[in-house]
C-alpha cells in the first residue's frame, strides 16, 4: 500500500504531513541555486541562512509566489527533496494544498511537478477546505464555517458547508506583505535598510494588530543610508502596529467581502460559531481582536495556527471518497 503524504506547498514554508506520524517536515520554501553551473546547492532551512548573505556564485530563490509555481524547475528540485526526504520506500500518494482562486494551467502545474517529483498519485486540495479539516472543523456538517488562512503569500477566505467551498476570496496579502511594510516603515522613518529576515523577525518579537497597553521594544540593526555604516536603532510595538496597517486593512475588507456574499442561513451559523483563523499570519498578536472588533463577529485562533493546512492535506488523503467531488486530480475523474 503506498504512503500517503500531505503536503502545505506554501510561499513561505513547506509542511509535510505523514499519516500516523503527523507533521514530520517543516522548511522554508526556499532554495539555492549556484549561477555558474545551475545546480541546486541547498534547500530549505540551509538555503535560508544564506539569503541575504550570499555571494555572485549563489543565487537564493523562493520558487513559490502568492501560492503558486512561480519558478517551476526550481520548485522542481524543492518537491524532489522534500519527498525524498519523507517519502521511505516506493512512490507515495502526494496531496498537495492551492489557493481557492488558481487557474487550471496553475493546478496542472502543481499536480505535474508533485508527479515530476516521485509521487505515484497527486491530488489537489484547496487551502481553505484543508485548513478547516485541520482545524478539526466539522465540514461535513449543512452549516456554515467562516475560514480565514493568513499564509506567506496569500490570506484565503472561505464559507465552507458539506465538504466544499460555498464563498471565497483569495487576496495576495499575507506574512511576507508584514515584512515587506515593517522594512518599509523603518526605511521611511529612520532611513535604514534592513533584510527581510530582520523584518520578520520584528513581526515575530513585536508585531501586533492593535495597540498593546505596555508595547513591547526590540533593537533593530540595519544599514544607515545616508552614512552607509551598520546602525542600531530601538523600535516599539505600537510603531510595527502603524507599519502593518496597509495589508490588515485588505485582509478586513477580504473578510467583509466574503461576509456580504455569504446566503442569509449560512450567515446565521457564522454569528454564533464565530470565524475561525489559521496560518502563520494568524499569529499576529490581536488580529482576530481585531477582526472581531470589525465585522462584530466573535473570531478565534485555531489550535496550531500554522500546522492546519498541512493536517487538513493528510487527513484528506484518507477520506478520498468522501471529499472526492471537493477535490482536483485525473484519478478522480
Amino acid at each position: 500500500m503506498a504512503r500517503k503524504i500531505g503536503i502545505d506547498l506554501g510561499t513561505a514554508n513547506v509542511l509535510v504531513y505523514i499519516k500516523g506520524k503527523g507533521i514530520v517536515l517543516s522548511e522554508p520554501s526556499v532554495v539555492a541555486i549556484s549561477t555558474k553551473s545551475d545546480r541546486v546547492r541547498a534547500v530549505g532551512a540551509e538555503a535560508l541562512a544564506m539569503l541575504g548573505r550570499e555571494p555572485e556564485s549563489i543565487e537564493v530563490i523562493r520558487p513559490m509566489l502568492n501560492g503558486v509555481i512561480a519558478d517551476y524547475r526550481t520548485t522542481l528540485a524543492m518537491l524532489e527533496h522534500f519527498i525524498k526526504k519523507t517519502r521511505g520506500f516506493g512512490k507515495p500518494d502526494v496531496m498537495i494544498c492551492i489557493p481557492a482562486g488558481v487557474t487550471s494551467v496553475e493546478m496542472r502545474a502543481v499536480r505535474d511537478a508533485a508527479r515530476e517529483a516521485g509521487a505515484r498519485r497527486a491530488y489537489l486540495i484547496r487551502e481553505p477546505l484543508a485548513a478547516a479539516i485541520g482545524a478539526n472543523i466539522p465540514v461535513a456538517q449543512p452549516s456554515g464555517n467562516l475560514i480565514i488562512d493568513i499564509g506567506g503569500g496569500t490570506t484565503e477566505v472561505a464559507v465552507i458547508s458539506l465538504n466544499d467551498i460555498v464563498v471565497s476570496t483569495s487576496v495576495r496579502v499575507g506574512g511576507n506583505k508584514f515584512d515587506e511594510a515593517i522594512a518599509a516603515y523603518i526605511k521611511r522613518k529612520y532611513n535604514m535598510m534592513i533584510g527581510e529576515r530582520t523584518a520578520e523577525s520584528i513581526k515575530i518579537e513585536i508585531g501586533s494588530a492593535l495597540p498593546l497597553e505596555r508595547p513591547l521594544t526590540m533593537q533593530v540593526r540595519g544599514r544607515d543610508q545616508v552614512a552607509g555604516l551598520p546602525r542600531t536603532i530601538d523600535v516599539d510595538s505600537n510603531e510595527i502596529t502603524d507599519a502593518i496597517q496597509e495589508p490588515l486593512e485588505a485582509i478586513i475588507s477580504a473578510v467583509r467581502a466574503v461576509l456580504v456574499e455569504t446566503p442569509p442561513e449560512l450567515s446565521s451559523d457564522i454569528i454564533d460559531k464565530g470565524m475561525v483563523m489559521t496560518g502563520g499570519g494568524s499569529m499576529l498578536r490581536r488580529i482576530n481582536e481585531l477582526l472581531t472588533e470589525v465585522t462584530g463577529v466573535p473570531c478565534y485562533v485555531a489550535d496550531q495556527p500554522a500546522n492546519c493546512v498541512a493536517i487538513g492535506t493528510g487527513l484528506a488523503l484518507e477520506h478520498l471518497d468522501t471529499l472526492k467531488d471537493s477535490l482536483s486530480g485525473d484519478e478522480l475523474a
